[in-house]
């Protein structure tokens, strides 16, 4: 019984995933070129990209605590509404033509970004132990289906409505977070544990101290913050390079099905071959990504950049994810997974608002090259990976409540 919800919860967190992952790829796809389009200052026109960066920063603790006292199911349920409204939102700002407005509402769809990450962790808490690997990777594999729906959806949406481009591809953000919401309620999983409704165990200093979880961390934003630089410049400098909005969708659907489809495999990866060989190898891939940027800007360079940063960005970050959940204690999981979350956005909110401005002041050619060190430094931490391990006690894997094993809240 235990092994069926497991799989059931897994799969329901995978199909959320690729929801999500398909409303995110239209977002990084179009919100550069509408700011762009409607920002009076061109630099500023990755902002909306970076606004969904620091919705998703500043509401990662909050969220983290509706998790803590609501339950997982609550928390994603309400993540999914967040994206409906602000796909709402973004549709009034292209209508009005306020730029501000659109902006504001990347903020909203924050939330919508901040709850998702939740989603791996919470695969990790319904697994057994020795499974956990698998199953993050496996929710994280919804982004493949993700990275073939999204370029997709936004081809034959962005011109629905005549006189106002892309505003259709928005109302698509709007139905894929309305039928997130009806996914993920039928979720059934186990209650948070009771010492964390209490917020006990360790104080976070110390968990953030463990040598382990600072390579988790520098790993986590060196991933994340280089697919951001890099993903969120490239479809304004497609454009700017006499490309077309159709070749930048070609390139962010490949780079997107870079970052997800390995999700099949990393997991058994990490069990095969270790945690810091799959990080080592997605971090090298990550400077591989600069060297190809640097060669030239005809499509195959862009192509071949941004698939070498999603295939980094997945070994890394399915690593550093893997790492994390061997920092804490179950009753130190929420504040542990929330300041990881937070520190990891903060830094990504910056990198993709820098990733305009330097596009904007240096060409294409700064970009890529700002992810230098970060990746690097990512590597010279990485050994820290081998110590410091704290190993959590097994839970027991919870089914729902008509198996006796979870409250009537989740």
């Amino acid at each position: 019984m235990a092994a069926a919800f497991e799989r059931r919860n897994v799969l329901l967190l995978g199909l959320g995933q690729a929801l999500y992952g398909t409303a995110t790829t239209i977002l990084f796809t179009l919100n550069g070129l509408v700011g762009h389009m409607l920002a009076a200052d061109k630099a500023l026109a990755t902002l909306p990209v970076t606004a969904v960066m620091v919705g998703a920063a500043l509401s990662t603790v909050p969220a983290a605590q509706v998790h803590r006292l609501f339950g997982r199911r609550v928390g994603f349920v309400l993540g999914a509404l967040a994206g409906a409204l602000g796909g709402a939102g973004y549709g009034l700002g292209i209508w009005l033509g306020d730029f501000w407005l659109f902006t504001a509402a990347a903020l909203v769809t924050g939330w919508y970004f901040a709850n998702a990450q939740f989603y791996r962790f919470a695969a990790a808490e319904a697994a057994a132990e020795a499974r956990r690997p698998r199953a993050i990777s496996l929710v994280m594999a919804g982004g493949v289906a993700a990275a073939l729906a999204g370029p997709e959806l936004v081809k034959y949406s962005k011109d629905l409505v005549l006189g106002l481009p892309f505003i259709g591809a928005y109302g698509v953000v709007v139905v894929l977070g309305l039928v997130a919401m009806g996914l993920m309620s039928a979720l059934r999983l186990a209650p948070p544990p009771a010492a964390d409704r209490h917020d006990s165990g360790r104080p976070l200093a110390v968990i953030l101290r463990q040598p382990r979880m600072l390579a988790a961390l520098a790993t986590g934003i060196a991933a994340y913050a280089s697919m951001s630089l890099v993903m969120t410049a490239t479809p304004i400098a497609m454009v700017a390079c006499s490309l077309t909005v159709e070749d930048a969708a070609f390139v962010i659907q490949w780079h997107s099905l870079a970052m997800f489809a390995p999700s099949f495999f990393t997991g058994r990866l990490i069990e095969r071959f270790g945690v810091i060989p799959v990080i080592a190898a997605g971090l090298v891939l990550i400077l591989a990504c600069t060297a190809v940027a640097l060669a030239g800007v005809a499509l195959e360079h862009f192509w071949v950049a941004l698939v070498l940063v999603g295939l980094g960005w997945n070994f890394a970050f399915v690593g550093a994810t893997s790492l994390v959940t061997t920092c804490y204690e179950p009753a130190e999981r929420t504040k542990t997974q929330a300041a990881n979350d937070f520190l990891v956005f903060g830094v990504v909110s910056g990198a993709s608002f820098l990733s305009g401005v330097l596009l904007n002041w240096t060409g294409w050619d700064g970009v890529p090259v700002a992810t230098l060190p970060l990746a690097l430094l990512a590597l010279v931490l990485l050994p820290l990976a081998a110590g410091g391990r704290v190993k959590p006690p097994a839970q027991p894997v919870h089914a729902c409540c008509c198996g006796g094993t979870c409250d009537h809240g989740d």
